[in-house]
């Protein structure tokens, strides 16, 4: 099979799956609109960056893991097995604070996240319910990057897609018909990571897995060289922690929290656009990894090209439709027909949306980057894009231009980081020649 026929399987079957976990987002929200009007969106949107926290860490650990298999099994190393048994047994261990805290501090987490007191004895059980089940959130991540990563590109996407739809149904279940409100919500997300755990796991039962749990005590040195290749992965998904984090504080002090549900309804649909990037970005991971292990530079090279030229096409399309579409996407999460947050929200999601023709191809790189052994590179434009330019555009230009400034402050940093990356890409293939 050529790479060009290669790459469009693995990603387009990632694409859908990563499609479906962003459309059981948007349900989510919806069902938590219809339920509880603007303060639940903010209890949600609240509680963003600490989803973001736990799919970064289990995202690092799993994708960082089953690149390092990818290429050691391409060069015919033994220890490839090892990386496998040592992501599980570390997930575990720290998916068990997180659960630790949702027993005894959710309100307080609410609460240093920047919710008032109303907010926080609103999503107080929303927050302990999620928490509860983080170990399973993250080693969802694991044995789907693992499977495929083991030439099973459609299970891993089938997976994924049973566990979304799992969500949306009983999240209306649970919500609606037997009136459980944030914490239905809740229970419908914490459960759907098990259901695709499920699934995947059926893949360590056929003749093709080559994928082998090895019983040994837990190597901390396996892991820091599985979490510097997935460096790129972490900070895909925390850089919406960290812009949701900063944005709430701004945008709290501007306009309070009628400004924060309108941000909810941004950053919803952001998610949206992210995800697509990264299901483009995993799924040319285990092709890069392969190739980059059997030393073929020239295909290397090709799934590069492919991948930036599908996030370009990508980004334009989510601007059109977008701004063609601006008014009827707002008014999906707005039941309390709130005139100030449409307001805030409309103004907001077509200056956001801006960074996205910039954005997929930050994504994809630093996804390439570690996917053929570049750690450094990867950190360093990651960092760029996820932390150092948006925290400081966001803090200049709130201060200067007010809350658009805070909208803009996206754009502007992905703009930066496009730079940084293009150098730092096109350095390497001139030393690859």
């Amino acid at each position: 099979m050529s790479v060009t026929k290669q790459f469009i399987r693995y990603v387009t079957q990632n694409i859908f799956g990563m499609l479906g976990i962003s459309c059981y987002i948007i349900a989510d929200t919806f069902f938590i609109a219809k339920a509880a009007g603007t303060d639940g969106i903010t209890v949600l949107n609240l509680a963003l960056p600490i989803y973001n926290l736990i799919f970064a860490i289990g995202s690092m650990i799993g994708v960082g893991s089953a690149t390092r298999f990818a290429i050691l099994r391409a060069q015919k190393e033994e220890t490839a097995e090892y990386y496998f048994s040592n992501a599980i047994c570390f997930v575990w261990m720290i998916g068990i604070l997180f659960t630790l805290a949702g027993i005894f501090v959710p309100d307080k987490i609410l609460t240093l996240m920047g919710a008032d007191q109303t907010i926080a004895a609103l999503g107080q059980g929303y927050t302990r319910i999620f928490l509860l089940f983080t170990p399973f959130f993250m080693m969802n991540y694991v044995i789907g990057a693992f499977v495929r990563n083991d030439d099973a590109p459609s299970l891993a996407m089938a997976g994924t897609l049973a566990g979304s739809l799992f969500n949306i149904v009983f999240d209306y279940i649970f919500m609606f018909p037997l009136d459980l409100g944030l914490e239905g919500a809740a229970l419908a997300t914490a459960a759907s990571p098990v259901i695709s755990i499920l699934i995947c796991s059926t893949h360590f039962l056929g003749k093709k897995n080559t994928i082998r749990f090895r019983m040994r005590v837990p190597s901390v040195r396996r892991l820091w060289q599985s979490c510097q290749l997935g460096v790129a992965a972490f900070v895909g998904e925390i850089s919406s922690g960290v812009t949701t984090t900063v944005f709430n504080f701004l945008i709290l002090g501007l306009v309070g929290n009628i400004g924060v549900a309108a941000y909810g309804v941004v950053a919803n649909f952001a998610l949206v656009a992210t995800a697509i990037f990264n299901g483009v970005s995993q799924g040319a991971q285990p092709l890069a990894s392969a190739y980059y292990g059997k030393g073929d530079m020239p295909s290397v090279k090709k799934i590069l090209k492919l991948g930036a030229s599908t996030a370009a096409v990508i980004g334009v399309l989510l601007v059109v439709c977008v701004y063609a579409c601006t008014d009827s996407l707002v008014a999906v999460f707005n039941s309390e027909q709130s005139v100030k947050m449409a307001e805030y929200a409309y103004t907001g999601m077509r200056l956001y949306f801006i960074g996205f023709l910039f954005a997929g191809f930050n994504i994809v790189g630093a996804g390439f980057l570690s996917a053929t052994g570049r750690a450094r590179a990867a950190f360093v434009t990651s960092v760029m894009r996820g932390f150092v330019a948006i925290i400081a555009c966001s803090l200049v230009l709130a201060a200067i231009i007010g809350l658009n400034g805070v909208w803009l402050s996206f754009p502007a940093s992905e703009f930066i980081t496009a730079i940084l990356m293009a150098a730092v890409l096109y350095r390497g293939m001139r030393k690859e020649k």
